[in-house]
């Protein structure tokens, strides 16, 4: 990825972003077209012109972009969901969509289509997704057959069917995935070519400010440099090199929407007078509705970030880190998700009515556990890819890992570095317990243990944000919301539930799957340390009360 932008520079185009849709976004305007179920066009188009030009970060700066870094587009799209997810999800299609040309096109192709969309802000939609093949992108049954004169192909007809594509109907040109004789490849088809349509816009539970359509392709003819890349059969390479990339976007889509919701509920429960007194001096407002989804939501942004770090640190290699995408993924739209839950709950019946926008946050944040790989897609990819560095390691993976930890606790005993480093190594002790009892021949056995993967990682990316917020070593372009003893006290929070549900949750399928026999729990328990990682709740609820008064500027006494 490229080096991206200065921190001023991302500033003024998040600034300009709030300024746009403080003007053309407003609660009124974004509740009214979701009850119409309407795509505002003209307002997505104005986002790609001159008034705001949001494309021109996704686009490399030699193609009249501004080259944004991986970090520049995780802290752009938060904002956008966090302002509404239907619209961010247009502009994700767009650089989905553009995706296999950036990673795989030739240089002609890069320059072609990377620069209409730069300066004649081109929509593009992405043509992956199949009825019966779903996520499952080997399974593909469009087809690409090739036009050959005198021995040369110089041209392919694309006939297949794609569903459940966002921007379908609205792009203005498409890249698709189809068959070929060698092997799945990518093609730019354009809007109008003959033979394809789009079908009707689906009405969808959530992001109804998006488009999502079908795809018709019946002997699509193209010509020969419409392949992406030239070469047939390297369509699914394309795909997962992107993976981590693309799912960091979602990930900042789950985060932002979540803060979206969020940040609707604790204005309200400052205003909202219950028994005399506001919610927000209410612990059971919250210690139980606010701070751990808060907590959970700051967790997952240091996976993203650390994870943006990560590929823009890569010089093109970014496919390696397509595990830590779906870590960063799984966590912050899980997370974001139980944030717009947990508003509906803090507003009560408020929250229930389309009035309000909690409301609609959590219709829309659903969707980022589905698209970009499901949740329960991103735990099989998270535990497969654990489990073999496990066996490579001969065990050793998660105990490597706690000793970096150990090591960060003696430099920042605050930082809750210590419990995240007791549930990684519980998390190893877990593995090889499944592998000696042969576990993970149960397909659910192997999905628990990604889920729980994925929480023990992100607290000990969380203990290591909140030591370089402590230390003064974070990115500079880092979210600032929070101060470091604040980001201290949510890192120890979350490593208190992460450890909790390690050692909880890992001794339930080991012990449900036959794992251990009759009167082994107890040994079990202790060597995954359980009784450490309750002695470590200690203090909980005293950092619940210090993110509490952080929260709505209350002093604490010295």
């Amino acid at each position: 990825m490229a080096a991206g932008l200065d921190k001023e520079s991302l500033e003024s185009v998040l600034s300009s972003l709030k300024e746009f849709a403080h003007r053309e976004l407003s609660d009124e305007k974004l509740l009214a077209w979701d009850r119409a179920d309407e795509v505002p066009l003209e307002v997505i188009r104005r986002m790609y012109g001159s008034e705001l030009g949001i494309q021109l970060l996704f686009v490399p700066a030699e193609h009249s972009g501004l080259g944004g870094s991986t970090f520049d587009v995780y802290r752009t799209c938060e904002a956008l969901a966090h302002v509404d997810l239907g619209v961010a999800t247009s502009v994700l299609a767009t650089f989905l969509g553009s995706d296999p040309i950036s990673v795989g096109g030739t240089p002609a192709q890069q320059q072609k289509w990377l620069t209409k969309i730069a300066e004649e802000g081109a929509l593009v939609a992405y043509g992956a997704t199949e009825p019966s093949a779903g996520s499952d992108l080997g399974a593909i049954k469009t087809v690409a057959t090739r036009i050959e004169e005198d021995g040369k192909v110089v041209g392919y007809r694309i006939s297949g069917s794609k569903q459940w594509i966002s921007n379908g109907s609205i792009a203005d040109f498409y890249t698709i995935l189809a068959a070929t004789p060698d092997g799945p490849s990518w093609f730019v088809v354009e809007k109008g070519a003959e033979g394809f349509s789009a079908g009707p816009h689906e009405e969808k539970h959530g992001i109804r400010l998006s488009n999502t359509a079908p795809l018709t392709l019946d002997e699509v003819y193209v010509d020969a440099d419409r392949l992406i890349g030239g070469v047939e059969g390297q369509g699914l390479l394309k795909a997962q090199a992107v993976f981590g990339y693309t799912r960091v976007m979602v990930a900042s889509f789950g985060l932002g929407a979540g803060w979206g919701a969020l940040d609707r509920a604790i204005p309200y429960s400052v205003e909202r007078v219950q028994g005399g007194s506001p919610l927000s001096e209410k612990q059971g407002y919250t210690h139980k509705l606010i701070i751990p989804r808060i907590a959970q939501l700051e967790a997952g942004r240091a996976c993203i970030e650390e994870t943006a770090e990560l590929i823009d640190g890569a010089h093109g290699m970014q496919g390696q880190f397509n595990t830590e995408g779906a870590i960063a993924k799984y966590m912050s739209s899980e997370a974001g998700n139980a944030a717009a839950e947990a508003s509906i709950q803090a507003l009560g019946g408020y929250g229930y009515v389309h009035e309000y926008m909690v409301e609609k946050y959590k219709r829309d944040v659903r969707i980022t556990t589905i698209y970009e790989g499901t949740s329960e897609i991103l735990e099989m990819t998270i535990a497969r890819d654990r489990w073999q560095l496990h066996l490579k390691t001969r065990g050793q993976y998660y105990a490597e890992r706690a000793k970096e930890l150990d090591a960060l606790h003696g430099k920042h005993p605050n930082v809750g570095a210590l419990l995240a480093a007791q549930g990684l190594r519980a998390m190893g002790e877990l593995l090889e317990r499944s592998r000696a009892a042969r576990l993970t021949r149960h397909q659910h056995v192997l999905l628990r243990l990604g889920e729980l993967i994925a929480w023990a990682e992100c607290a000990g990316a969380f203990a290591k944000r909140a030591a370089g917020a402590a230390a003064g070593t974070l990115n500079a372009k880092t979210d600032g919301r929070f101060d470091a003893p604040t980001l201290a006290a949510l890192s120890r929070i979350y490593a208190r539930e992460a450890a909790l549900k390690v050692v909880s949750e890992g001794m339930r399928w080991v012990v449900g799957a036959g794992g251990v026999h009759d009167g082994l729990v107890g040994p079990l328990a202790q060597a995954l340390g359980v009784e450490a990682i309750h002695r470590g709740q200690v203090g909980l609820i005293e950092d619940l009360d210090q993110v509490r008064d952080a929260l709505y500027g209350k002093t604490r006494p010295s």
